[in-house]
Protein backbone atom coordinates (compact mmCIF):
# COMPACT_ATOMS: atom_id res chain seq x y z
CA UNK A 1 0.00 0.00 0.00
CA UNK A 2 1.77 3.79 -1.26
CA UNK A 3 1.89 5.78 1.54
CA UNK A 4 -1.18 8.22 -0.98
CA UNK A 5 -3.56 4.71 -0.84
CA UNK A 6 -3.21 4.54 3.19
CA UNK A 7 -4.10 8.58 3.82
CA UNK A 8 -7.37 7.72 1.78
CA UNK A 9 -8.08 4.66 3.67
CA UNK A 10 -7.86 6.57 6.85
CA UNK A 11 -10.28 9.34 5.37
CA UNK A 12 -12.68 6.82 3.95
CA UNK A 13 -12.64 5.34 6.98
CA UNK A 14 -13.03 8.36 9.92
CA UNK A 15 -15.63 8.38 12.04
CA UNK A 16 -15.58 11.71 12.39
CA UNK A 17 -15.31 12.77 9.09
CA UNK A 18 -18.12 10.66 8.08
CA UNK A 19 -20.27 11.95 10.85
CA UNK A 20 -19.44 15.36 10.92
CA UNK A 21 -19.03 16.64 7.60
CA UNK A 22 -19.24 13.62 4.97
CA UNK A 23 -22.98 12.28 5.98
CA UNK A 24 -23.91 15.37 8.18
CA UNK A 25 -27.02 15.88 6.16
CA UNK A 26 -28.34 14.72 2.74
CA UNK A 27 -27.09 16.79 0.47
CA UNK A 28 -23.85 15.26 -0.78
CA UNK A 29 -25.33 11.49 -0.67
CA UNK A 30 -28.29 13.08 -3.02
CA UNK A 31 -26.09 14.40 -5.46
CA UNK A 32 -24.16 11.19 -5.54
CA UNK A 33 -27.58 9.48 -5.99
CA UNK A 34 -29.21 11.54 -8.23
CA UNK A 35 -26.26 10.95 -11.19
CA UNK A 36 -27.72 7.75 -11.90
CA UNK A 37 -31.04 9.38 -13.19
CA UNK A 38 -29.23 9.66 -16.79
CA UNK A 39 -28.15 5.87 -16.95
CA UNK A 40 -29.20 3.18 -19.14
CA UNK A 41 -30.69 0.88 -18.05
CA UNK A 42 -32.10 2.44 -15.25
CA UNK A 43 -31.78 -0.09 -11.94
CA UNK A 44 -34.27 0.34 -9.73
CA UNK A 45 -32.27 -0.46 -6.78
CA UNK A 46 -34.85 -0.16 -4.04
CA UNK A 47 -36.96 -3.04 -5.73
CA UNK A 48 -34.41 -5.45 -6.51
CA UNK A 49 -33.20 -5.30 -2.56
CA UNK A 50 -37.41 -5.62 -1.92
CA UNK A 51 -37.75 -8.41 -4.08
CA UNK A 52 -35.11 -10.48 -2.71
CA UNK A 53 -36.57 -9.79 0.82
CA UNK A 54 -39.99 -10.99 -0.37
CA UNK A 55 -39.50 -14.43 2.02
CA UNK A 56 -38.24 -12.22 4.47
CA UNK A 57 -40.91 -11.94 7.58
CA UNK A 58 -39.92 -10.89 11.16
CA UNK A 59 -37.49 -7.90 11.94
CA UNK A 60 -34.75 -5.89 8.95
CA UNK A 61 -32.15 -3.66 10.23
CA UNK A 62 -30.58 -0.95 7.39
CA UNK A 63 -26.97 -0.56 8.22
CA UNK A 64 -25.65 2.38 7.21
CA UNK A 65 -29.24 3.39 6.60
CA UNK A 66 -28.11 6.96 5.00
CA UNK A 67 -31.28 8.91 3.72
CA UNK A 68 -33.22 5.94 4.14
CA UNK A 69 -33.76 5.08 0.46
CA UNK A 70 -33.97 1.81 1.27
CA UNK A 71 -36.23 1.91 4.08
CA UNK A 72 -38.70 4.10 2.57
CA UNK A 73 -39.36 1.32 -0.41
CA UNK A 74 -39.84 -1.18 2.41
CA UNK A 75 -42.20 0.66 4.40
CA UNK A 76 -44.70 1.17 1.36
CA UNK A 77 -44.00 -2.19 -0.22
CA UNK A 78 -43.62 -4.36 3.03
CA UNK A 79 -45.88 -3.21 5.83
CA UNK A 80 -45.29 -6.11 8.05
CA UNK A 81 -41.89 -5.88 8.61
CA UNK A 82 -40.12 -4.58 11.27
CA UNK A 83 -37.62 -2.22 10.16
CA UNK A 84 -34.92 -0.11 11.93
CA UNK A 85 -32.19 2.13 10.55
CA UNK A 86 -29.09 2.62 11.84
CA UNK A 87 -26.10 5.20 10.93
CA UNK A 88 -23.22 6.78 12.06
CA UNK A 89 -24.20 10.02 11.17
CA UNK A 90 -27.12 11.26 13.20
CA UNK A 91 -27.55 14.64 11.19
CA UNK A 92 -28.72 12.26 7.81
CA UNK A 93 -31.10 10.45 9.93
CA UNK A 94 -33.89 13.27 10.13
CA UNK A 95 -36.09 12.40 7.62
CA UNK A 96 -35.34 8.53 7.57
CA UNK A 97 -38.91 7.14 8.91
CA UNK A 98 -39.45 4.79 11.75
CA UNK A 99 -37.39 3.56 14.17
CA UNK A 100 -33.50 4.67 13.60
CA UNK A 101 -31.06 5.21 16.47
CA UNK A 102 -27.19 6.17 15.53
CA UNK A 103 -24.91 3.43 15.77
CA UNK A 104 -21.78 2.07 14.39
CA UNK A 105 -21.41 -1.14 12.27
CA UNK A 106 -18.06 -1.79 14.23
CA UNK A 107 -20.29 -2.50 17.43
CA UNK A 108 -23.86 -3.09 16.69
CA UNK A 109 -26.21 -2.46 19.39
CA UNK A 110 -28.39 -5.80 18.66
CA UNK A 111 -28.59 -8.90 20.13
CA UNK A 112 -27.06 -12.12 18.60
CA UNK A 113 -29.37 -13.39 15.66
CA UNK A 114 -32.23 -10.50 17.02
CA UNK A 115 -32.95 -10.24 13.02
CA UNK A 116 -34.15 -12.04 10.02
CA UNK A 117 -31.90 -9.94 7.55
CA UNK A 118 -29.54 -6.97 7.24
CA UNK A 119 -28.80 -4.73 4.28
CA UNK A 120 -25.08 -3.03 3.94
CA UNK A 121 -25.43 -0.69 1.22
CA UNK A 122 -22.77 0.91 -0.24
CA UNK A 123 -21.07 1.24 3.23
CA UNK A 124 -19.01 -1.42 4.05
CA UNK A 125 -16.09 0.38 2.90
CA UNK A 126 -16.42 3.18 5.55
CA UNK A 127 -15.78 0.38 8.17
CA UNK A 128 -12.24 0.47 9.38
CA UNK A 129 -12.19 -3.37 9.91
CA UNK A 130 -14.14 -4.63 7.30
CA UNK A 131 -13.74 -8.59 7.97
CA UNK A 132 -15.47 -7.62 11.69
CA UNK A 133 -18.08 -5.37 10.04
CA UNK A 134 -19.05 -8.73 8.37
CA UNK A 135 -18.85 -10.83 11.18
CA UNK A 136 -20.56 -8.25 13.26
CA UNK A 137 -23.49 -8.41 10.24
CA UNK A 138 -23.25 -12.31 10.32
CA UNK A 139 -23.77 -12.09 14.08
CA UNK A 140 -27.09 -10.48 14.55
CA UNK A 141 -28.55 -12.33 11.34
CA UNK A 142 -30.71 -15.76 12.34
CA UNK A 143 -29.15 -19.05 10.80
CA UNK A 144 -31.04 -18.83 7.71
CA UNK A 145 -31.50 -14.90 7.24
CA UNK A 146 -29.84 -13.00 4.72
CA UNK A 147 -27.37 -10.52 4.00
CA UNK A 148 -27.49 -8.03 1.46
CA UNK A 149 -24.99 -5.62 0.38
CA UNK A 150 -23.77 -3.26 -2.46
CA UNK A 151 -20.86 -1.70 -3.74
CA UNK A 152 -19.46 -0.91 -6.82
CA UNK A 153 -16.84 -2.05 -9.56
CA UNK A 154 -12.72 -0.72 -9.52
CA UNK A 155 -13.50 -0.11 -13.20
CA UNK A 156 -16.72 2.13 -12.02
CA UNK A 157 -16.73 5.30 -13.38
CA UNK A 158 -13.43 5.33 -14.95
CA UNK A 159 -14.14 8.35 -16.94
CA UNK A 160 -14.73 10.65 -13.71
CA UNK A 161 -11.26 9.15 -12.52
CA UNK A 162 -10.16 10.30 -15.48
CA UNK A 163 -11.93 13.72 -15.82
CA UNK A 164 -10.46 14.50 -12.13
CA UNK A 165 -6.88 13.52 -13.12
CA UNK A 166 -6.23 15.99 -16.36
CA UNK A 167 -8.54 18.47 -14.30
CA UNK A 168 -6.29 18.63 -11.28
CA UNK A 169 -3.27 18.41 -13.72
CA UNK A 170 -4.22 21.39 -15.38
CA UNK A 171 -4.51 23.76 -12.48
CA UNK A 172 -1.70 22.67 -11.50
CA UNK A 173 0.06 23.12 -14.31
CA UNK A 174 1.34 19.19 -13.89
CA UNK A 175 -0.37 17.80 -16.94
CA UNK A 176 -1.84 15.08 -15.26
CA UNK A 177 -2.74 15.42 -11.49
CA UNK A 178 -3.06 13.08 -8.42
CA UNK A 179 -6.27 10.54 -8.33
CA UNK A 180 -9.32 11.13 -6.96
CA UNK A 181 -10.21 9.79 -3.83
CA UNK A 182 -12.52 6.46 -4.12
CA UNK A 183 -14.37 5.24 -1.53
CA UNK A 184 -15.52 1.92 -2.56
CA UNK A 185 -11.95 0.83 -3.40
CA UNK A 186 -11.33 -1.30 -0.13
CA UNK A 187 -14.62 -2.70 -0.48
CA UNK A 188 -15.02 -3.37 -4.31
CA UNK A 189 -17.48 -5.40 -6.23
CA UNK A 190 -14.22 -7.36 -6.95
CA UNK A 191 -12.68 -8.00 -3.29
CA UNK A 192 -16.46 -8.36 -1.74
CA UNK A 193 -17.30 -11.89 -2.45
CA UNK A 194 -13.92 -13.04 -0.37
CA UNK A 195 -15.04 -10.33 3.17
CA UNK A 196 -18.25 -11.80 2.88
CA UNK A 197 -17.50 -15.20 1.97
CA UNK A 198 -15.50 -15.53 5.38
CA UNK A 199 -19.49 -15.46 6.95
CA UNK A 200 -21.73 -16.81 4.60
CA UNK A 201 -21.03 -20.05 2.56
CA UNK A 202 -23.50 -18.57 -0.39
CA UNK A 203 -22.74 -14.89 -2.54
CA UNK A 204 -24.49 -14.50 -5.07
CA UNK A 205 -23.45 -11.22 -6.75
CA UNK A 206 -26.01 -9.37 -8.92
CA UNK A 207 -23.49 -6.79 -11.58
CA UNK A 208 -25.95 -4.00 -12.78
CA UNK A 209 -23.89 -2.40 -15.63
CA UNK A 210 -24.82 0.94 -17.31
CA UNK A 211 -24.00 4.15 -19.16
CA UNK A 212 -24.80 7.22 -17.77
CA UNK A 213 -25.34 9.82 -20.80
CA UNK A 214 -25.34 14.09 -20.04
CA UNK A 215 -25.31 16.75 -22.23
CA UNK A 216 -25.16 19.22 -19.11
CA UNK A 217 -21.93 19.09 -17.45
CA UNK A 218 -24.31 19.97 -13.82
CA UNK A 219 -25.13 16.88 -12.60
CA UNK A 220 -21.33 15.30 -13.17
CA UNK A 221 -20.07 18.67 -11.66
CA UNK A 222 -22.74 18.05 -8.91
CA UNK A 223 -21.62 14.39 -7.85
CA UNK A 224 -17.86 15.42 -8.29
CA UNK A 225 -18.24 18.24 -5.52
CA UNK A 226 -20.00 15.83 -3.32
CA UNK A 227 -16.73 14.40 -1.99
CA UNK A 228 -15.93 18.28 -0.92
CA UNK A 229 -15.73 16.57 3.11
CA UNK A 230 -12.59 14.31 1.66
CA UNK A 231 -10.92 17.67 0.12
CA UNK A 232 -8.33 17.82 1.82
CA UNK A 233 -7.21 14.38 0.76
CA UNK A 234 -6.33 15.36 -3.19
CA UNK A 235 -3.21 17.54 -2.76
CA UNK A 236 -4.59 19.70 -4.88
CA UNK A 237 -6.92 22.95 -5.14
CA UNK A 238 -10.53 21.15 -4.84
CA UNK A 239 -12.88 23.98 -5.71
CA UNK A 240 -10.72 25.37 -8.37
CA UNK A 241 -10.40 21.21 -9.89
CA UNK A 242 -14.14 21.07 -9.71
CA UNK A 243 -14.65 24.57 -12.38
CA UNK A 244 -11.55 23.40 -14.57
CA UNK A 245 -14.01 19.64 -15.02
CA UNK A 246 -16.84 22.07 -15.58
CA UNK A 247 -14.73 23.97 -18.27
CA UNK A 248 -13.26 20.45 -19.70
CA UNK A 249 -16.88 19.03 -19.90
CA UNK A 250 -18.81 22.05 -21.43
CA UNK A 251 -15.79 21.79 -24.13
CA UNK A 252 -16.43 17.66 -24.62
CA UNK A 253 -20.30 18.61 -24.89
CA UNK A 254 -19.71 20.95 -27.38
CA UNK A 255 -17.73 18.82 -29.45
CA UNK A 256 -19.75 15.81 -28.83
CA UNK A 257 -23.30 16.35 -28.25
CA UNK A 258 -22.66 13.82 -24.71
CA UNK A 259 -20.50 13.04 -22.19
CA UNK A 260 -20.25 9.32 -21.03
CA UNK A 261 -19.61 7.64 -18.02
CA UNK A 262 -19.61 3.17 -17.84
CA UNK A 263 -20.60 2.23 -14.73
CA UNK A 264 -20.26 -0.65 -12.58
CA UNK A 265 -22.08 -1.60 -9.39
CA UNK A 266 -23.22 -4.82 -8.01
CA UNK A 267 -26.01 -6.26 -5.22
CA UNK A 268 -24.70 -9.14 -3.32
CA UNK A 269 -27.27 -11.41 -1.39
CA UNK A 270 -25.84 -13.92 1.26
CA UNK A 271 -26.85 -16.61 2.95
CA UNK A 272 -25.56 -19.51 5.26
Amino acid sequence: MTELSAAHDAAVTDRDRLAGSAYNGDRDLAARQSLYQWQTPRYDLPGIVTEHLGAVRGRIVDVGCGNGKFIKRLRQERSDLEILGLDIAPGILGDVPGAVAVADVARLPLASASVDAALAMHMLYHAPDIAQAVHELSRVVTGDGLLVASTNSDSDKAELDELWVRAAGDVLGTGRGPARISLSARFSLEKAPAFLGEEFSRVETIELPGTITVRDPEPVVAHMASYQAWADQHDVPFEATIERARTILDEHIARHGVFEIHCLGGVLVCRR
